[in-house]
């Protein structure tokens, strides 16, 4: 079964998860006040880790990062709390993208990412857009 939400739907839904372990059904039970129901455990192997949080915005272990800069794509992911670029970790999204274009830039605005078990990508400087007037 799918339901086909709007953009503006699934940000608010993706801002009420409360951890990356939160899936949008358990965000709907908790609005519809429909009992919680046990999920069974990641199979071995995959393990999950902290979310990187920049400015607000909540990216959850595993989201990917990607800018491209002079022609050629640049990727990240985060990984347990850091946005890890070329094998180092950052703790703001504006130093990576430094680093890659070497110059000063602002990072919100090179960005895309893509959350973990989806498809589409998107401007990290839109979410932090959405997020700034929400309150939980």
């Amino acid at each position: 079964m799918q339901i086909d939400i709007d953009f503006e739907v699934f940000k608010s839904l993706t801002t009420m998860r409360e951890s990356e372990n939160t899936t949008y059904n358990d965000v709907l039970r908790r609005i519809l006040e429909l009992p919680q129901i046990e999920t069974a455990p990641p199979p071995k192997g995959l393990t999950s880790g902290k979310s990187f949080i920049a400015e607000g915005v909540e990216f959850p272990h595993g989201t990917e990062f990607r800018m491209k800069h002079k022609g050629q794509w640049f990727m990240a992911k985060v990984s347990d709390g850091c946005l890890v670029q070329n094998g180092k970790g950052f703790s703001s999204v504006s130093k990576p993208a430094c680093e890659i274009t070497h110059t000063s830039v602002n990072g919100w605005k090179y960005w895309e990412c893509r959350f973990p078990g989806h498809s589409d990508w998107q401007s990290i400087d839109s979410l932090r857009h959405r997020t700034s007037g929400n309150t939980r």
